[in-house]
Formats: C-alpha cells, sequence, structure tokens
C-alpha cells in the first residue's frame, strides 16, 4: 500500500479547502479505502470538524494535526504512505505560509478550490505560481482547478467560467454549489452523505467529484 497524496490549496481563505478535503476523504473511505486528512491549517478546521462527530459515528477518515510542521509537512507526511489508500492535506490560506510549497513536493494531484468571484480568481494567481515553482522538484505533479459555491445562471458564474482557461490549469468537470447541507454536515462531523435525501445533489456533487479524481488515477485505488 502508497498513498496516493492529494493537496488542497489555495491563497485565499472561504474557498472550501476544507470542505473539499473531508468530503473526498469521506467518499473515499465509503468506497472501501483507508484515508488520512492532514489537518496542516493553524485554524485546525478539519480537526475541529472531525471532532464534532458523535462516539456512535465518528468521522470516517483519521484526521491528524499538522501545521507545526510548517515547511517540513512533506517529510511528515512521508511517514503515513504505506499505511493509508489516500492521504488529503488541507493546506492554510496565508500566502507567506510555507505549507502548500511543502505539500505540492510531494503531492501527486494538487486540487485549488475556487470560488467563482473575481477577488478568488485573483487569488489563484498566486497558487498558481507556487505550483509553477513546485513543478521543478515534482514533475509528477497533477493539477485542477474545483469550483466550489457555485450559484449558477448568475452573470458573475458565466464571466469566470470563461476566465478559468487563462490559468493554465485544468478544471474539473464537476461544479460545487452554494448549499446549506455543506455547512449542515460540518456540524454534526460527516459528510453530506449522513444527511440522506435532502442532501441527494450535494451527494452527486460529491460523489461525481470523487470520479473525477479517481479517474486521474488508473489502476490506483477507487
Amino acid at each position: 500500500m502508497t498513498a496516493k497524496i492529494i493537496a488542497v490549496a489555495n491563497q485565499k481563505g472561504g474557498s472550501g479547502k476544507t470542505t473539499i478535503s473531508m468530503h473526498l476523504a469521506g467518499a473515499f473511505c465509503r468506497r472501501g479505502n483507508k484515508v488520512l486528512v492532514v489537518d496542516a491549517d493553524v485554524q485546525a478546521t478539519a480537526t475541529r470538524w472531525a471532532a464534532s462527530a458523535n462516539d456512535e459515528e465518528p468521522f470516517p477518515a483519521s484526521v491528524t494535526g499538522l501545521s507545526a510542521a510548517e515547511g517540513k509537512v512533506h517529510r511528515e507526511v512521508k511517514k503515513f504512505v504505506n499505511d493509508y489508500d489516500w492521504i488529503i492535506i488541507d493546506c492554510p490560506p496565508a500566502a507567506d505560509s510555507p505549507v502548500p510549497k511543502s505539500a505540492l513536493l510531494i503531492a501527486d494531484l494538487g486540487i485549488i478550490p475556487v470560488i467563482p468571484s473575481p477577488p478568488d480568481l485573483w487569488a489563484a494567481i498566486g497558487i498558481r505560481e507556487v505550483i509553477e515553482h513546485c513543478l521543478v522538484f515534482n514533475e509528477q505533479l497533477q493539477t485542477r482547478i474545483v469550483v466550489n459555491q457555485l450559484q449558477s445562471n448568475t452573470n458573475v458564474a458565466r464571466e469566470v467560467s470563461e476566465l478559468l482557461p487563462e490559468y493554465n490549469i485544468p478544471v474539473f468537470e464537476t461544479r460545487i454549489g452554494m448549499r446549506t447541507v455543506y455547512r449542515q454536515a460540518a456540524g454534526i462531523g460527516s459528510t453530506v452523505h449522513a444527511l440522506g435525501y435532502d442532501a441527494k445533489t450535494a451527494i452527486l456533487e460529491i460523489e461525481t467529484l470523487t470520479d473525477e479524481v479517481c479517474a486521474l488515477f488508473e489502476g490506483g485505488p477507487q
């Protein structure tokens, strides 16, 4: 067993990094995988998310805090690669943090959540520069943008969709909508899967995103 490693990063706060990290982790677990979420953000949102679960239904993935490792996150993550199928690193948003660069040095895939608004697109320029730097040392790194908190049929959403190709980073076809069920899932320490029928559209979004991630790793864990 050698884990596939995903770094979820963006230089702007509020883009939904932890939401994407925790939901991918939960979806992978539902498919029979052993998953570790590395909480590399000093705000410890992923850790608090998992801690909100009740004892009878704990969060399905393991969560460990490594924010103190800072620029040595990649060294710490190496210690876990033989114990998990997937490792997901939830990076902090600070532009001057060494963590995203460290995480991308060891990652197989970098996922950049982007909210469809001009300020978020401007912030994505910074993470693109980090990615370009890391590709010098990690030639196997794949990257994808995922559009998050999308409000369909709005002018801003359409304008952003037109701008995304300019970033020279492939974009997942799956779009994650702005839905209250994602916040509800965090509150109960689970994923939208736990909310059943009321979250059916969100569940479909997460499952199709997970399918897209798995498709990037032919022959790897599903």
